[in-house]
């Protein structure tokens, strides 16, 4: 009788990336009853248990093969930096040689953590810092969640109230992995948290955006940026593929869950988008709309060419905004000092492209 040869490492399946319905099918083939899937999954996120042998509800016999043939391996944390605003941003290094980085922004009565979901970003966005370096490959769904354990571990299992995929890269072009890491962050044997407490922002990538809708019911975001086409195709060049008004209609007939408002997001760019006009414009496109904007104040980079709109010019564009009836707030800035804050994370990109997909990569 033959003994069969050992599983690879590579070869091995890593469990960080299997929601409830991937746990179900992996141990239905294995003859294991559907019950054990919330067992394992319960162990590996809300408690953050990674040694099979710890699983104490669960049998030796299926320890011993979980152990024989999963793996739960998770990141290397290449640099740690804390802001003075409490606000920190961690350098994970993935086994290819890339780095993606994560911010937790603490607040008084929520913490944010702001996570990655590419390497790099293919969207170019000329105010953006992850824009600038290209694309090299979609994060993995493992890969997404190890940023929540990272900084789970570090702060403490009930520090991150609220997830936004806000960090490096573009979630709606990397949904076959996205939507199973947002069912684990919202499975009450996973992560628990409410669908109001994660959101998914994107530069306006439309059937993305219609499969999200149709499949997840957080909050959505959208990095808007400007009111004209000829402006936003330099802002966000894929307005070229996706236009202002094909992108707000596609808003308009989102699948909103009650009593939730679409963010629209809105760089502050001195000269570029923040005059009156511009205010006037954003009132028009957005008026009927459950909206909420979210004024940003332009966060520099290294050989970036914008400068950010002074406080009384976004003071007025936002009162504009105001006494039209939107809900309207100002970001305040973040982490700025240790280049955490919207717009600046960077990483390590090996190979970026520049490209903009027109179809969600695989």
């Amino acid at each position: 009788m033959s003994v069969p040869a050992p599983i690879k490492v590579a070869d091995r399946p890593n469990l960080l990336g299997l929601d409830r319905a991937g746990l179900e099918a992996l141990f239905a083939a294995w003859g294991e009853p559907r019950f054990r899937a919330a067992q394992v999954l319960q162990w590996l996120h809300a408690r953050q248990v990674s040694d099979f042998g710890q699983m104490s509800n669960v049998s030796k016999k299926l320890r011993a093969r979980l152990e024989d043939t999963c793996e739960t391996a998770e990141f290397e944390v290449l640099r740690e930096q804390h802001a003075v605003d409490g606000t920190r941003k961690w350098l994970l290094g993935l086994a290819d040689g890339n780095a993606i980085e994560t911010v937790f922004i603490p607040e008084e009565e929520r913490g944010t953590l702001c996570i990655s979901s590419q390497v790099g970003c293919s969207l170019a966005c000329s105010f953006c810092a992850t824009g600038a370096q290209g694309l090299n490959r979609n994060l993995e769904t493992h890969e997404i969640i190890a940023q929540i354990r990272v900084a789970r571990r570090v702060l403490g299992l009930d520090a991150i109230s609220n997830v936004v995929f806000m960090g490096m890269g573009e979630p709606l072009l990397n949904l076959k992995q996205v939507l199973p890491a947002i069912r684990l962050l919202l499975d009450d044997y996973g992560y628990g948290l409410s669908s109001r407490r994660v959101t998914v922002s994107t530069a306006g990538v439309l059937p993305g955006l219609a499969q999200l809708g149709r499949e997840s019911p957080v909050n959505l975001a959208i990095s808007l940026h400007a009111t004209r086409d000829d402006i936003r195709d330099e802002l966000v060049p894929i307005n070229r593929h996706y236009p202002l008004a094909e992108l707000l209609a596609a808003c308009r007939a989102y699948p909103l869950p009650p009593r939730r408002r679409i963010t629209f997001e809105y760089v502050m760019l001195e000269g570029v988008n923040d005059q009156d006009q511009h205010a006037r414009e954003l009132v028009r496109l957005l008026t009927g709309m459950p909206a909420l904007v979210n004024l940003i104040p332009f966060n520099p980079f290294p050989e970036t060419r914008y400068r950010r709109s002074s406080q009384s010019r976004i003071d007025a564009f936002r009162e504009i905004v105001l006494r039209a009836g939107l809900m309207t707030v100002t970001r305040k800035t973040r982490g700025d000092d240790i280049a955490a804050a919207c717009g600046q994370l960077a990483g390590q990109v090996q190979q970026g492209r520049r490209s903009v997909p027109l179809q969600v990569l695989n």
